[in-house]
């Protein structure tokens, strides 16, 4: 598709960015001694343009007549364009209210020019289920590209020639370098091999694993439920409190549940994963464990929060509640303290 005096802007931006890049690299590279103007920007996958009907992730510069002008995250921010007809599948009052400059959108190649660079762009023929594969795959890629990015700055190489001896291979071999470089933390000769990556050095070997281990290292999720439990029955407490053991014993090691006590009849069920799904799912099963057993004893449980994943917000709110119930306990204890003392003081006699 045509461009609006797109061909000077272009010579120009690419002198630019090459002039940019040099003097980054060059003064990178004096610090190491070596003098040599080493590339820290590169796209993201092996091939250099996307293919037609691929789905990609950009985000907008400017608003023109014929669209909206675009940038490819994961190529490096070639220049694309999502024309005025493809924005949306409704009748376009104002292209403004459907794109602003600065988001992120995720669109479908429609014509790829790569003599010229130009690559044309659909947004209205993106699905709901392309957004979100489109969406997890560049957040994968971008974690990738971190750790790229992080080993190229240290051994003052360039992002291009590192990805092609690292990366590149796995992308090839695992469908995705995120992929692999998960499971090369439990076992890296799986992975970084004279198979998988011939031409990698035991250096960059030993700088990628070292980054991998300290960027990608899963970290356990805190899942929580809020729920009531009730039994106005003879066993009372007791019912409750075996009922409660019995949705604790659905722990394991690796995901162990607790259940704490904030204000009877209100508990709050807490579990640690690695996997949020499997913490929620685990919750889910002892609530159900707890509700069958308090039902035997004609109790009730009523969940006041499903499960779900919390952050250290939640967990202070929750460490607050907890201190300000103890605190009144304390206060209620100590009244209760003193009352008896004030009548032992005043009955000695009577009791003699």
């Amino acid at each position: 598709m045509p461009r609006e005096n797109m061909d000077d802007d272009d010579e120009e931006g690419e002198e630019g960015d090459e002039k940019d890049q040099g003097e980054e690299g060059a003064d990178t590279g004096a610090a190491g001694g070596s003098g040599h103007a080493y590339y820290m920007s590169c796209r993201m996958y092996e091939n250099a343009f996307p293919e037609i009907d691929d789905v990609v992730m950009v985000q907008v510069t400017s608003i023109a007549e014929m669209g909206a002008y675009v940038r490819l995250l994961e190529y490096n921010n070639s220049e694309g364009m999502i024309l005025l007809s493809e924005v949306s599948r409704r009748r376009i009052r104002s292209i403004n209210k459907l794109i602003r400059v600065g988001r992120q959108e995720v669109c479908m190649v429609l014509r790829v020019d790569q003599e010229k660079g130009y690559i044309d762009l659909s947004k209205r023929r993106v699905s709901p289920e392309d957004v979100a594969k489109c969406e997890e795959r560049f957040q994968r890629s971008r974690s990738v590209h971190s750790i790229i990015r992080h080993v190229s700055e240290v051994t003052h190489m360039d992002m291009e020639a590192l990805y092609k001896v690292s990366a590149w291979p796995l992308y090839a071999k695992f469908g995705h370098a995120y992929t692999a470089f998960c499971a090369c933390i439990s076992d890296p000769d799986s992975i970084f091999n004279a198979s998988n990556t011939p031409e990698l050095t035991d250096e960059l070997r030993g700088l990628l694993l070292e980054n991998i281990a300290k960027r990608m290292t899963p970290t356990a999720i805190k899942c929580r439920a809020d729920i009531e439990v009730t039994c106005f029955n003879y066993e009372g407490i007791n019912a409750i409190k075996g009922a409660l053991m019995k949705g604790i014993s659905l722990g394991t090691d690796d995901m162990p549940l607790k259940i704490k006590l904030v204000a009877p009849p209100l508990y709050v069920m807490l579990c640690s994963a690695l996997d949020k799904n499997k913490g929620i799912e685990v919750l889910g099963q002892a609530i159900d464990a707890i509700r069958e057993e308090i039902r035997k004893f004609k109790g009730e449980l009523q969940v006041k929060a499903a499960p779900r994943a919390v952050d250290e917000r939640d967990d202070k709110l929750l460490a607050n509640l907890m201190s300000a119930l103890d605190a009144q306990n304390t206060e209620v204890d100590g009244d209760a303290e003193e009352g008896e003392e004030e009548e032992g003081m005043a009955g000695p006699t009577d009791l003699a």
